[in-house]
């Protein structure tokens, strides 16, 4: 299993909103310093919902057991696949299935919003 601390990523696994509160996204980004930025903002059953504030590149890696969903809120983000890119503008959404192989990037600063299970390692199985 691959330990986030192991990256340069400002990643936060902690639940930010409770149920009933009001998830305030644009408050978080304007007091985002990070060129990556990865917070929970809420759980939903058994799945999370998480706020990316993104510029750069990821690393390459995969989720054996859980399928990733993006969805752009602000700027362009890209999925390279193994055999292709997917390139995402402003409200779009992209599935990365389980055991596929990727990484994402933002070629300029990007907010974006995942949605994965609870239990998903945000930097990939080993």
């Amino acid at each position: 299993m691959t330990d986030p601390a192991d990256y340069p990523y400002a990643t936060h696994l902690d639940v930010k909103f409770a149920p009933l509160s009001v998830v305030d996204v644009p408050a978080l980004v304007a007091q985002c310093q990070d060129r990556w930025y990865n917070q929970t903002l809420c759980r939903v059953n058994d799945s999370v919902i998480r706020l990316g504030v993104m510029q750069g590149e990821y690393h390459w890696h995969k989720h054996d057991n859980d399928d990733e969903f993006f969805f752009v809120l602000d700027g362009r983000f890209i999925i390279d696949l193994e055999d292709r890119s997917v390139e995402l503008a402003q409200q779009q959404g992209f599935v990365v299935p389980k055991g596929v192989v990727h990484r994402t990037r933002a070629p300029e600063r990007a907010i974006i919003l995942m949605v994965e299970t609870a239990a998903i390692i945000p930097t990939g199985d080993a």
